[in-house]
């Protein structure tokens, strides 16, 4: 009993050192993006995007809804999409687009400060997930377009319930349960991947996972990080990379690639049935997006100078 007390109040300060981690780059992220909506910045970035809407095949009017989705996150951009009235007039294969353009960018602000804390640099960040998104989402559109597919008219299966409250103080209580929240899973995770190594569920985990993973050029040990994260989250996922990180038992490489993965395919489960819920298909924002994320991973492992470059920061 008394080994099983000590083991758990490690558990409980090893959990609240990450989050705390996570805090210091989550914090000042969604400030900032506070700040922009505030002064305008996400209306200026919309009309930015707009000319970009139609090489992906969509309305120009959708460019305020993929930077909502880019700058805040799913939710916020599932407000705008319902109120901009416009979802008759769109196909299933478009809002599947929509739906592509929504999970690999949303959240650039806060995921992609995650992202560098564990040493994957902006540049790399925005060119995988902004660019990534606008490379699959035009694929998905002229495939869907030349093979005639989900042409029929899309229909909205649900709308969004959350809080119009436009105050700061609602903002920010929004916000606290949110993080909140992100404890809760951060050490409910913690404790399944004690649970795991205990049983012995954890290297049998490793073993399904191996060819998958050895086909990105992902160690091993990275196999439960990776899996956490594309179930849950890249924020979850994260939390978790650092604490492997900083134990010592993972490369740069591994880190480098992980989130790599993460950054294209990252909660699988909730954010797809959340744009399907809009009228999205499932080839796309699950299929397509993993196809993707697998091919464009295992190209940047095979790519010598990254190698050289992460062999480099390990020896340092």
């Amino acid at each position: 009993m008394n080994k099983f007390y000590h083991a758990s109040v490690a558990l409980v300060r090893e959990s609240v050192r990450v989050y705390w981690t996570l805090l210091k780059v989550m914090i000042p992220a969604l400030l900032i993006v506070k700040a922009l909506e505030s002064f305008g910045g996400i209306d200026l970035f919309g009309q930015l995007l707009s000319p970009l809407m139609q090489l992906v095949g969509l309305p120009d009017e959708l460019g305020i809804v993929w930077a909502t989705l880019i700058l805040t996150n799913i939710y916020a951009g599932m407000i705008v999409f319902f109120n901009l009235g416009v979802s008759e007039s769109l196909s299933v294969a478009q809002v599947t687009v929509l739906g592509v353009l929504a999970l690999l960018s949303h959240a650039l602000p806060v995921e992609g400060a995650i992202a560098k804390r564990m040493g994957v640099g902006w540049r790399v960040t925005i060119a995988l997930r902004f660019g990534g998104a606008l490379v699959l989402g035009c694929l998905l559109h002229h495939v869907y377009q030349y093979f005639d597919l989900l042409q029929q008219p899309s229909q909205l299966l649900w709308q969004p319930a959350l809080s119009q409250d436009p105050s700061l103080l609602a903002w920010a209580l929004g916000q606290v349960k949110t993080l909140a929240s992100v404890y809760v899973v951060i050490l409910t995770l913690m404790t399944l991947l004690q649970i795991l190594r205990v049983l012995g569920i954890e290297r049998l985990v490793h073993m399904l996972l191996y060819p998958v993973l050895r086909m990105l050029g992902i160690g091993k040990e990275a196999a439960n990080v990776a899996v956490i994260g594309a179930v849950l989250g890249l924020t979850f996922g994260a939390g978790l990379l650092i604490k492997e990180a900083e134990s010592g038992r993972l490369s740069r490489r591994d880190i480098f690639l992980t989130i790599g993965f993460l950054s294209l395919c990252h909660s699988v489960i909730e954010d797809t049935m959340l744009v399907m819920l809009l009228g999205a298909d499932l080839s796309g924002v699950l299929w397509a997006r993993l196809v993707f994320a697998l091919v464009v991973i295992g190209i940047l492992a095979r790519l010598s100078f990254v190698n050289k470059r992460l062999a480099a920061l390990d020896s340092q």
